[in-house]
């Protein structure tokens, strides 16, 4: 006797069906204990300071209980070559210098009094300068009040004050803020068309610590220019930022700038924001930079406890010892979750990316050390890369920034009975559990609201941290003879740029393509003379033209007219 068909297709059905519950029931459980298992280990590792409204949560990184144990011998060599820091101790071999950017917010640390003093009276004049430019009592040359300000100032000197500035920008800001911070002359360009009109209530802040800094030097030469341009003297308009006996210091004494302001070889310029770098800038804004500094100088205070239970940035130091493997190459991915924030990532590539991107260790070892920085805001720019990180190589660590308070007023209720905070929340807190189940690593740095307390612990921490990490897998965090090489090549290329001007203008008419160019001047770096002929002539200062050929490099060059621009 056959079997009935449709009772078999009903009990396979059934089957299915069973199996399906049993999976399902399966997955609920291992759901269910993957979610105790998460909240036992936030438990037992949330860092959290009521001080400066911050907490670490380092729960999601993948790490052994056992691990801070194994890692105490480390970490207590680190604890004791940051006091010797803090204390005076040269740490910058290559320039004999001190590192004392933790005596900004705490001057009683300094090694001496006289360090101690000037800090003290670096902040008390930009007080001063601040609140006079506020009053009225210092105008612009035509009597008006200044209601802008132009920072002109590269790497650290701009990063720093243009993170801050940027998150605690209001409406009721005094001045606002415009920066400089390239040589790139249609990025002047299109800075200056938006102060064009009010030239005369632009105050220009030109920050430089030797005063040659390329870039800052050539924003403020085509600065100046403007001003002429307008009816203005640059000077009664212009204040520096730099060292004593520098080029620039000397510039503005001569032409009689409204005032200086110092930077000091002890701070190097990925740790300048809390030196007058960045708290001029931000006094003149606004913003109330005696809770910036006390913010910094509690979570310093915190930092350097040696309780790693109790330490954020020793277990955030530690974090990365442990994902990196105390090795170069791995990945940090920044995701705030604030608009305001939208900068951080950008500052801590400088900070993070020139302090620990080191070719040799403290022995003189090649180690070729580095955290590679990128990310940009939640919840929008994870859709440009979120895919990548569920799925692609895992070669990379998150680290989420958590701001709990939404805005300064209530919010209405969108869709769900949930405002636009709570959704962004929301995809904070899914973004992160899908990263967990996909077994990708993640910190969760966690801020009240985004002000001058919280801003400037998140400071203080990310450097304490560099610093321990560093000294945790034995590199130099601050010094950097990479980007020193960067500039010298740069001047080499100047130079080559000038020799074959001189050369063309030589032989008005004479005609030649690179390679002869080339052969005539001695010169063997022929793919660089055919990028800078190629740049020439697409712009007139210098007067070259080519005859364009089948193959670029048989382009014929040579020098037409001079230019009178």
């Amino acid at each position: 006797m056959k079997p009935d068909r449709k009772i078999l297709t009903n009990e396979m059905d059934n089957g299915s069906r069973l199996v399906q519950n049993m999976n399902k029931d399966q997955k609920d459980r291992r759901d269910k204990m993957d979610k105790l298992k998460h909240w036992d280990r936030f438990r037992q590792y949330l860092c959290y300071h009521e001080d400066i409204s911050l907490s670490l949560d380092i729960s999601r990184m993948r790490f052994e209980d056992d691990f801070f144990r194994q890692a105490e011998p480390q970490i207590e060599k680190a604890f004791a070559m940051m006091r010797e820091l803090e204390n005076g101790a040269i740490a910058n071999p290559d320039e004999n210098r001190m590192v004392g950017h933790y005596w900004l917010r705490n001057p009683d640390l300094a090694p001496n009094g006289q360090i101690r003093e000037e800090i003290n009276a670096a902040i008390r004049s930009i007080h001063e300068f601040a609140r006079k430019i506020h009053s009225g009592q210092i105008k612009g040359q035509f009597g008006r009040e200044f209601k802008n300000i132009l920072v002109i100032g590269v790497g650290g000197s701009g990063l720093g004050p243009r993170f801050v500035g940027d998150a605690l920008r209001t409406s009721g800001d005094k001045i606002r803020a415009y920066y400089l911070d390239n040589t790139d002359p249609d990025g002047i360009d299109r800075v200056m068309e938006l102060l064009d009109k009010d030239l005369d209530r632009t105050l220009t802040v030109v920050i430089s610590k030797s005063g040659s800094t390329i870039e800052t030097r050539n924003g403020m030469e085509e600065v100046k220019g403007m001003y002429r341009q307008a009816g203005l003297e640059f000077a009664r308009h212009a204040v520096s930022i730099t060292q004593t006996g520098s080029k620039l210091d000397e510039t503005h004494k001569e032409e009689g700038w409204l005032g200086t302001f110092p930077m000091w070889d002890w701070v190097g310029g990925r740790t300048s924001v809390l030196s007058p770098v960045g708290l001029l800038p931000l006094a003149l804004q606004g913003v109330d930079i005696s809770l910036l500094l006390e913010g910094a100088q509690r979570c310093d205070a915190l930092t350097r406890n040696e309780d790693l239970r109790s330490n954020p940035a020793a277990q955030m130091a530690l974090m990365w010892l442990y994902a990196t493997k105390g090795q170069g190459g791995r990945q940090m991915v920044v995701l705030p979750y604030k608009d305001r924030l939208i900068l951080l990532s950008k500052y801590l590539q400088q900070l993070i990316m020139e302090s620990l991107g080191k070719e040799l260790d403290l022995d003189g070892n090649i180690v070729r050390q580095g955290i590679a920085v990128y990310g940009n805001k939640g919840s929008t720019d994870q859709h440009s890369f979120i895919q990548q990180l569920l799925e692609g190589p895992d070669n990379f660590f998150i680290t989420f920034i958590e701001v709990l308070k939404d805005r300064e007023t209530g919010s209405p209720f969108i869709a769900d009975n949930s405002t636009s905070g709570e959704f962004l929340h929301s995809f904070l807190l899914g973004t992160r559990n899908a990263i967990s189940k996909k077994e990708r690593e993640s910190i969760t740095i966690t801020i009240s609201e985004v002000n001058e307390i919280t801003l400037g612990a998140v400071l203080a921490l990310f450097e304490r941290t560099v610093g321990l990490y560093a000294f945790l897998i034995r590199i130099n965090a601050y010094h950097q003879p990479g980007v020193e090489l960067g500039k010298k090549s740069a001047g080499e290329m100047i130079s080559l740029k000038n020799r074959i001007v001189d050369d063309l203008r030589k032989c008005s008419g004479c005609k030649y393509t690179v390679e002869a160019l080339a052969e005539k001047m001695g010169e063997e770096d022929i793919e660089a003379m055919f990028s800078i002929l190629r740049h020439l002539v697409h712009n007139p200062e210098h007067g070259i033209k080519v005859e364009k050929n089948d193959s670029p490099n048989m382009n014929i060059f040579q020098y037409v007219y001079y230019y009178r621009g």
